[in-house]
């Protein structure tokens, strides 16, 4: 007979560098969205990503160039990064709008289903199998979208569809990204996201023949977001190489009340506890998944 041996003590410090890097995400996902309320009064959301993206592109390049990354730029997955980019402009592009007619914190809370989609579409994009654990987990957050949203004639908006459907575009993208990362590095999918997507904002704020320019005042948070787009995700990255996926997710979902918070004493936004309550379930079913999968490896 034998015994199961327990499973590896993390190491404090590790997970203390993983915490850092955690909070530097939260703090870029909810700059983003202040900076994104800032200049949705002069610029619309296709033009918002258009210059985020092309700002984006030239950090990318300079910093490929600098640290000899730009060798790691291929052509190897058109297909795949295009469909990839799709899906995450679609999403952002919701989410921006989003921010602009909802509460910030119905928005993130919102934003928390992206996990439970992948949960989903993950047989079908990448042939995972669909376990019963995963299937409880998408059903218990399920039940939180519909104490988050409330959908009835007189509480469901373009605002809070807007939300959920970036979810799903968000959802796609890391989807995408997990296939690509198979056999494509970080600098990569970089690249190819800030070039794709300066040319779709392109395109789709170019459609009515006016294109909006960022005047002074708007450049500054033009700037911002387009660096804690790439500051969130790399941050990101870093601390789940650090540490493992399950300790690493509660550190995110203080997202959660700081934004709730920032919509108090910003933008006189009331703290629902609804939200919050279908947010902690939302949360709650993503962790559930997290710690059977982790469970399941160890």
């Amino acid at each position: 007979m034998t015994t199961a041996l327990p499973p590896p003590r993390q190491n404090p410090g590790a997970v203390l560098r993983a915490a850092m890097w955690m909070l530097g995400a939260v703090l870029a996902f909810s700059s983003m969205a202040v900076a994104g309320r800032a200049v949705s009064f002069e610029l619309d959301t296709f033009e918002i990503m258009m210059y985020r993206s092309m700002i984006g592109l030239c950090l990318v390049v300079s910093v490929a160039g600098i640290t000899g990354h730009y060798r790691q730029i291929t052509t190897r997955s058109p297909a795949t990064q295009l469909i990839r980019n799709i899906f995450h402009f679609s999403g952002q592009n919701l989410w921006f709008y989003a921010i602009t007619v909802i509460p910030l914190a119905q928005v993130f809370a919102l934003e928390f289903t992206a996990p439970l989609w992948v949960l989903i579409l993950s047989p079908l994009v990448l042939g995972e199998r669909l376990t019963k654990m995963r299937v409880l987990a998408a059903i218990i957050g399920f039940i939180g979208i519909l104490i988050v949203a409330r959908p009835s004639p007189e509480t469901l908006s373009l605002g809070t569809i807007a939300a959920a459907a970036a979810a799903i575009g968000f959802a796609g993208s890391i989807l995408f990204t997990k296939r690509l990362t198979r056999s494509e590095t970080l600098t990569c999918i970089l690249f190819w996201m800030t070039l794709s997507q300066s040319i779709f904002g392109l395109l789709c704020a170019g459609i009515d023949g006016d294109i909006a320019l960022p005047s002074l005042a708007s450049a500054p948070w033009l700037l911002v977001i387009a660096c804690a787009g790439l500051t969130a995700h790399f941050c990101l990255t870093s601390a789940l190489s650090i540490a493992p996926a399950t300790l690493v997710a509660p550190v995110d979902f203080t997202r959660l009340p700081l934004i709730a918070i920032i919509g108090l004493l910003v933008y006189n936004e009331p703290i629902d506890a609804m939200v919050i309550l279908g947010a902690a379930i939302i949360f709650g079913a993503n962790y559930l998944n997290l710690w059977s999968e982790t469970s399941k490896r160890r």
